[in-house]
Formats: structure tokens, sequence, C-alpha cells
């Protein structure tokens, strides 16, 4: 009887719909599995993944998705994906295969060889607005390693500001801070200035010495992902009251809120939200952006964050399993 009860349930378990969300930022990448019949966020199962690098060849961010979509399989073997959806940094413009790489994510999730799974491939810029307006029109910036901003209705408008790359853009972003905080230290570090000093100290506690930062940053392919992660140090210096930082955090604050109301086309709602982890600095970075945003865009509402980008992720396969996804429109979604 027992067995008879075991197995019951496990036939009913590998029968259930589940759908696969993921998350590939610069810094780190995630995976939220979670059944269709269930509410959304319900019986969530996590998996982290790897970071992506950027080289000649261009990005490595759907390998990073095709990892975790393999990971996923193998952890819940018995959780049969009915849709994937993927948010990715870099999509647009550091990947060539959208289309050959939706054969092979579909492949590897699904149960069998002739049992294809539908997938749709995205900028992050439109998981971050499906996570953080849970679906409405509006624009929505999002801010970690890089930025980017996306205003649309995800039917006729689509009008992305930023996400161009550390070398000349991602303004505000942690890569953004890092650089200019690098700057700053390294100008003291040849006497140019005096004011950065306990940047420059935090630098080369995380870097090493000031000459070797060439060798050390220049040459890696997950350089943005890695200078970003400077930020955080930046942004605690700011909150301790350090002027050269806390003039790097107001300037970051300000560049994201005019990025963020550039992405608010005048056809669409005046609705407006931001996520990413930037966001958690708060104090100088915060205050600005806010103060910012209200003096270009008296007339539009900031509204806190529904949701992740994960969460729009799982938003996504949500609604490529209902048959409500987004026509395809690249270089937005890929499908």
């Amino acid at each position: 009887m027992n067995g008879a009860a075991t197995s019951t349930r496990t036939d009913a378990r590998a029968r259930r719909a589940w759908v696969l969300g993921i998350d590939v930022g610069g810094t780190g990448s995630r995976a939220a599995l979670e059944p269709l019949d269930a509410p959304f966020g319900t019986d969530r199962r996590l998996l982290e993944g790897g970071r992506v690098a950027v080289a000649s060849a261009g990005s490595t961010v759907l390998d990073v998705a095709a990892a975790l979509v393999e990971a996923t399989t193998r952890a819940w073997p018995d959780a049969t994906i009915t849709a994937v959806g993927v948010g990715a940094t870099g999509l647009a413009s550091l990947v060539s295969a959208q289309g050959a790489s939706i054969g092979r994510l579909s492949a590897l999730a699904a149960p069998t060889a002739d049992a294809p799974v539908p997938v749709a491939l995205a900028v992050d810029a439109l998981t971050a607005h499906l996570g953080a307006l849970g679906g409405r029109a509006g624009a929505v910036v999002a801010v970690g390693t890089g930025a980017i901003a996306l205003g649309t209705d995800l039917d006729d408008i689509w009008r992305r500001v930023g996400g161009w790359g550390h070398l000349w853009d991602d303004r505000g972003s942690g890569v953004w801070v890092g650089i200019e905080a690098l700057k700053s230290a390294i100008r003291t570090h040849d006497g140019v200035t005096t004011d950065a000093a306990a940047l420059l100290s935090a630098a080369e506690s995380r870097f090493g010495r000031a000459p070797s930062w060439p060798g050390e940053l220049l040459t890696r392919a997950d350089r943005a992902g890695v200078i970003a992660g400077f930020a955080p140090e930046v942004a605690a210096l700011a909150a301790d009251g350090d002027a050269a930082a806390s003039a790097i955090m107001r300037t970051a604050g300000r560049e994201v809120a005019a990025t963020l109301v550039a992405a608010l086309d005048p056809d669409l709602p005046r609705h407006a939200s931001w996520t990413g982890g930037m966001f958690a600095a708060a104090g100088a970075y915060r205050d600005a952006f806010e103060a910012e945003f209200v003096r270009l865009a008296p007339d539009a509402g900031l509204h806190a964050p529904q949701g992740s980008p994960l969460d729009g992720a799982v938003r996504l396969a949500r609604l490529i399993a209902a048959g409500d996804v987004p026509a395809e429109h690249p270089p937005f979604v890929w499908r």
C-alpha cells in the first residue's frame, strides 16, 4: 500500500507542469523553478549559477543560462518543465545566435527529444520591467553591474536607454561607480589630488597596489563584474561620510534618474520603477536618484518595485506557458 501511494505521488508530480525563469547578470546568475498551477512565487526552487565573461568571441551569457537549465533538470528530474524565460545582460549587443540558442535551451529543458519546450530570450531590461511593474506599461531602470532602462507597453512601444557597456555607458551602475572610484583613487595616488585617500586605500586592499591594476583588471574577461564588486565598498565609504565617495554616489544616482526619465516615452503611462543591486545603496545614491527623478519628471509616479528581475523571468515563462508572451521583437525578446 505504501509503495502504491508513493508511486501515485511520483506519477502526479511527474505530470505537474513547471516553469523555469533564469536571470543572468554581470556578477552572477540565478534560476527559479515553480509549478505552473500554483500562485506566482509559491513552492519556488532556486539555484545560483556562474558569472558572465566577455571576450573577443562575445559573451558567455547563453552558456551560463544553459548550465542553469542543466543544473535544474539534474536537481529536480521529476519536474516537467513546460516553459523557460531567460533574461540576460548583453543579449542584444554581445550575442549573435539567439535563434540557435533558443533551440539549445529548449532541448536541454525537454524531457524527451520529441517534446520541445517553448523558450523566450529577453534582454535583462525586459525581465526587470516584468518584475518591477508586474506587467504594467511604463518605464523601469535596472542597475546592477550595468545600467539600462526600458519603456514599454509590451506591444507597440519599446524604448531602450543605456546599457551600452562599461567603456562608455552604464551610467550610475556598479561598474560605473567602481571605475569612477578607481579614477579618483589613481589621481590621489599620483599626487594630482588629495581627497580620495580612503578610496585609494580600499581599492588597494581589494585589487593590490595601484601600479598592478592595469595587469590585474584590464586583462580580465570578467572585468566589468570584478570592478562592479567594488561599488558596495564605495557606498559604505559614502555612508561613513567620505566626501569623494559621496560625490560619486550622488552623481551615480542622478545619472540613473536621467536614464529612467529618458525611457518614459510620451505615449506611455507615467509609471516608473527601478530594480537591481545598486539600489541597496541608500543614503546619497537613493536620495540623489529620487530627487533628480522628481525634478526631471514631476508628473510621473515613481513606484517601489513589485519584484526582482528573477521574478520577471518567471513571469516571462508563465506568459509563454499561457501563450500570452509578447510577439518576438528583437532586440528585446526572441522566441
